[in-house]
């Protein structure tokens, strides 16, 4: 079995160019009582507001998004019981290939 790499810096600006104009720029709001609290300025990205409502659907799109022809053409599985099944399934929709989710039987309803 390979070793994971960690990404580097350079990975994160490549992600953030290839989900350019598919992902929503959710803001940075200032979150004023912990900031307060903790006597620093702390700030928060609300990824609710974000595509399927999590910031799962970034790396779902960045990674598929840079499949392909002939891997898009063969489509992919995921298995989640929530934020990544919603993420890989509508990168796949807008990418236009198919994906089949895998849920356990015991995921929450409203995923």
């Amino acid at each position: 079995m390979s070793e994971k790499q960690l990404p580097e810096f350079k990975d994160v600006l490549s992600a953030a160019d290839q989900i350019e104009g598919y992902a929503a720029k959710t803001p940075f709001l200032k979150a004023y009582d912990l900031s307060e609290k903790l006597s620093a300025e702390i700030y928060i990205k609300p990824e609710c507001l974000q595509r399927v409502g999590a910031f799962k659907f970034r790396g779902a799109f960045n990674r598929l998004s840079r499949l392909t022809d002939a891997e898009r053409k063969r489509g992919v599985v995921a298995y989640s019981s929530g934020n990544h099944a919603q993420g890989v399934a509508a990168s796949a929709q807008i990418l236009g290939m198919d994906a089949v989710i895998v849920m356990p039987e015991d995921s929450p309803k409203m995923k």
